[in-house]
């Protein structure tokens, strides 16, 4: 069996940095490893991100954490993030938030993934607030509440419309998968969790927006990839 490869002081440096970012794009990811290769001297080839970051989560998988590679629903550009597999529900989160918070964001997470874009807006969430079973919220708290759940990427704000955030996606695929049978669907052509997805009319089958901007980009008249119906939606 070919031994796993050292963690060196380039390794570490990586996992500082990520750690304090807690999510980094792909292009930002690949400066990261040049710096911590040059910083530290060891050997350096621009096309072994993956292998660097696979030498890292050999000696995390004992801490139940791993760098994991997906996708921004937004751009549909490449996303590294850490995340933490021993405890991938919401009551991971719990450490950080009240109770009520966390029934707060149940909430939230109810009404994105069963909305029909992946958004829910904040009159939606705000609503909520004074309703919740276990201490009820008012507005202004609510709000503070919301902010927090950004900072802290869980959720991504736009005009006032809230989603998950692609490294919230990227923790909590599984348990949104099993949470929300039947609701939760993967996308079509990339076959990773679609929260903000256009959905075929016919056969019911969803595409993350990037994922359809690019099936769609040389078709002049755009058809289902599963049941060949007219695809009805506008193409971003």
């Amino acid at each position: 069996i070919a031994m796993a490869a050292q963690m060196t002081d380039s390794h570490r440096r990586f996992l500082q940095i990520l750690m304090s970012h807690g999510i980094m794009e792909g292009s930002e990811a690949r400066k990261l490893h040049r710096h911590c290769c040059e910083i530290h001297k060891v050997y350096y080839a621009h096309d072994k991100l993956d292998d660097f970051i696979n030498t890292i989560n050999i000696h995390l998988q004992p801490l139940f954490m791993q760098i994991r590679k997906g996708m921004s629903e937004d751009d549909g550009r490449v996303r590294y993030a850490l995340v933490n597999l021993a405890e991938t529900e919401i009551t991971k989160m719990a450490s950080d938030y009240a109770e009520n918070e966390l029934e707060l964001f149940r909430k939230i997470m109810d009404l994105i993934i069963l909305s029909e874009n992946g958004f829910a807006s904040s009159t939606e969430i705000l609503n909520f607030a004074d309703q919740l079973k276990t201490k009820k919220m008012k507005k202004k708290e609510a709000e503070q509440v919301l902010k927090l759940f950004v900072e802290d990427k869980w959720l991504s704000e736009k005009n006032g419309e809230y989603t998950l955030h692609t490294r919230c996606i990227m923790e909590m695929e599984q348990y949104i998968l099993s949470n929300y049978q039947g609701v939760a669907r993967k996308c079509n052509i990339c076959h990773s969790l679609a929260i903000q997805s256009q959905v075929c009319e016919t056969c019911g089958i969803g595409m993350h927006l990037p994922c359809v901007g690019k099936y769609f980009k040389a078709q002049t008249e755009p058809h289902c990839p599963h049941c060949n119906d007219f695809w009805p939606h506008e193409i971003p």
